[in-house]
């Protein structure tokens, strides 16, 4: 593929909190924050806007007050009317889109990388909505030769952006950035010394693109979500009949048929007509979303070589 001439990416947001009880991002935030009022401005090569997404649900260590503020930045919640009783979460998804957007505008963030945790053993994932956008994908890229501790892997939803309804998609390059494992209202050291470093090589990166460093372009294997699995359940209770399986706690691996749930020295396997991916296995957060898991299909990404645009 030809050289891609793109923008200069001039705004960048971290934030963290967004959900209240996942702590690295919480604790990044801070540190980022200490660090500008020691060093000032200019501790950072590029313009960086911190964020603490959900101050009240990280006050209560707690994933969120009303609502899941990582599902209110769709279109249309983001311009529902705010009334007495909307939720606390909405307001603030509209509060920070008037502060990093106005989500599809030309004045919206160039990038927000937005960080969680997860009890999910999976190592650290970058999550964007789509297959197509070369800065993200490229970061991605960078990422992957750059940590060495963990694997560095790429979730694609594949969801318009007016219907991406978590807080990255508010930016014209935004990602999540989950690792794992970690238990909620925990934060392990170890966790968050590879989310720091990925932070800090994702402002490596901007600041080396905006100064004119070509990136070749080349392959990046991403997985791309295609359903969710939910654990069987007692049809009257909603009570879980059974758990994941021993040899499923694991990071994303190639299944094709596997054992998916065990309960009372039974177990129940799991077949597809294609091979795919488990992740997000044994989220704690999702057990009220009636998510066990979700399943992606892997596919390689051909990207170009790019450069920022010359004035």
């Amino acid at each position: 593929m030809a050289l891609v001439f793109l923008p200069a990416l001039a705004r960048m947001a971290v934030c963290g909190g967004t959900h209240g009880n996942e702590l690295s991002g919480v604790y990044v935030v801070q540190e980022m924050e200490r660090q500008r009022k020691e060093n000032g401005e200019g501790v950072w090569p590029i313009p960086v806007t911190t964020v603490l997404s959900n101050p009240r649900a990280v006050k209560e260590c707690r994933r969120y007050i009303d609502t899941d503020m990582n599902r209110c930045f769709n279109r249309d919640t983001l311009s529902s009317p705010i009334t007495d009783s909307s939720p606390y979460e909405v307001r603030r998804a509209q509060e920070l889109n008037n502060l990093l957007g106005l989500k599809g505008s030309t004045d919206a963030a160039d990038v927000i990388c937005d960080l969680h945790n997860t009890t999910s053993n999976m190592g650290l994932t970058l999550i964007r909505y789509t297959s197509s956008d070369w800065v993200t994908l490229h970061i991605c890229k960078y990422l992957q030769t750059k940590i060495t501790k963990v694997p560095v892997r790429v979730l694609v939803l594949d969801v318009p952006i007016s219907d991406a309804y978590s807080l990255e998609s508010v930016s014209k390059h935004g990602f999540s950035l989950e690792i794992g494992p970690q238990p909620h209202g925990v934060v392990r050291a170890d966790i968050y010394i590879i989310m720091k470093e990925a932070v800090d090589l994702t402002i490596d990166w901007i600041h080396k693109f905006n100064s004119g460093t070509v990136f070749e372009g080349g392959d990046v294997e991403a997985f791309k979500f295609i359903k969710s699995v939910d654990y069987p359940r007692d049809p009257e209770t909603w009570t879980l009949t059974a758990a994941i399986h021993p040899q499923l706690q694991v990071p994303i691996v190639l299944l094709f048929s596997f054992s998916i749930f065990y309960y009372s020295n039974e177990t129940v396997n799991y077949e597809e007509e294609e091979t795919l991916h488990p992740f997000f296995i044994n989220e704690a957060a999702y057990y009220e979303k009636g998510i066990a898991f979700h399943l992606g299909k892997k596919m390689m990404l051909t990207i170009p070589t790019v450069q920022v645009q010359k004035d």
